[in-house]
């Protein structure tokens, strides 16, 4: 049965929520349902990655919202007036202020509404170091109190839903699904994008530069591993880079290290790199993780969030976080070449087809929108 469905999200440039929103949005119209995504900018999206990918994928209508960052009521109206237009049958939020300024627009109007959480910065130990980032973080937990269904993207992240008072009647764990924006690139072709020397093996690291993802660890992590020709690969921005650059400096090793930036499908040049570094204090099911497994990338990772439930020993090296001198150890044979890396790499490839294609998840999501629909 076909059905309107309307996502709301505040994207940023680009990251594992927003690639997420796109594979949901292109699979559900592949299957012929009636999609809208509503996006909302401080600034005119165009060049913006996310809208740029979104505008291509077929059979999406894209709604963009370009709004202050404080304008809650006309944000609230050009919402309802779009699950209006749509006819809305679900309302899909993701991210802190959907959820919290959006869905009860939804609601409303008796719009059923459904949000996936994709990982918190205050969960699993690590705290949100600034006040304003514990209160948004209290108001969400509050917020998915009242929807019809929240999706955790992890097992972890599930039972923490469970401890702040989601229903457990509304909760719903279903991990992440990866499908290729585009193919990857040779590796020599990568590398030449990215500026990476043809013969040196390099440590990639993907994301946003801020406290949870810890950079600042993996940047450690390639200080243990001494001198000669490693270099290390920082794809991503943030509020940290600037003390990560000082440090680097500081440390005799910015010689070695590569700062790109946002780079729009990062995920494309995933094999470039010889390992894959995930470094976080806390995470979801991240996508960049997934994209390693596609690439046959070898992957030192932390255990943390839903990692532990994508890929076991068999399928990378898991560490504990913030203990760059572990990481480094698990760096070492895999720059060298051993045997055991490229093995577990093929294992990932296949657990990743087998256990995280597109059409079931689409299909589990379905199966969520008609509970709510019909309660």
């Amino acid at each position: 049965m076909s059905r309107s469905i309307v996502h709301v999200l505040a994207p940023a440039a680009f990251g594992g929520l927003e690639s997420v929103v796109l594979t949901l949005a292109a699979g559900q119209a592949a299957r012929g349902d009636r999609v809208t995504v509503v996006a909302s900018f401080t600034e005119p999206p165009e060049g913006q990655p996310f809208w740029d990918a979104l505008l291509e994928v077929e059979d999406v209508r894209a709604v963009p919202l370009v709004l202050g960052a404080r304008q809650y009521l006309a944000e609230r109206r050009a919402v309802r007036n779009a699950l209006a237009e749509a006819r809305a049958d679900v309302m899909h939020t993701h991210g802190y202020r959907p959820d919290v300024v959006d869905a009860p627009v939804g609601r409303a109007a008796g719009v059923p509404t459904v949000t996936t959480v994709h990982g918190f910065t205050a969960l699993e130990g690590f705290t949100a170091r600034s006040f304003k980032g514990r209160l948004y973080e209290w108001l969400q937990r509050r917020a998915y109190r009242r929807f019809d269904a929240v999706v955790a993207v992890s097992a972890k992240l599930e039972r923490e839903l469970l401890g702040v008072g989601v229903p457990q009647g509304a909760l719903h764990c279903l991990p992440n699904a990866w499908a290729p924006a585009s193919p990857f690139l040779a590796r020599d072709e990568a590398r030449e994008v990215l500026g990476l020397p043809d013969g040196a093996p390099v440590v990639g690291w993907i994301g946003r530069m801020s406290p949870e993802k810890a950079p600042d660890v993996a940047l450690g992590a390639f200080g243990e591993l001494g001198g000669g020709e490693a270099r290390l690969s920082f794809v991503g921005n943030g509020r940290l880079r600037p003390s990560l650059e000082a440090r680097a400096a500081e440390e005799g090793l910015a010689e070695r290290i590569h700062w790109h930036g946002v780079v729009p499908g990062a995920g494309r040049y995933m094999k470039a790199f010889d390992a894959l570094l995930i470094s976080s204090w806390t995470e979801g099911t991240p996508i960049v993780l997934l994209e390693a497994m596609a690439a046959g990338v070898p992957v030192v990772t932390t255990a943390v969030g839903g990692i532990p439930d994508v890929v076991s020993d068999t399928e990378a090296v898991l560490v504990e976080p913030g203990d760059a001198a572990a990481m480094a150890r698990a760096l070492e044979p895999v720059l060298a070449g051993a045997p055991e890396a490229s093995g577990r790499a093929e294992a990932a490839r296949d657990r990743l087809a087998r256990d995280y294609a597109v059409a079931p998840w689409v299909r589990r999501y379905d199966d969520i929108y008609r509970t709510c629909i019909r309660e």
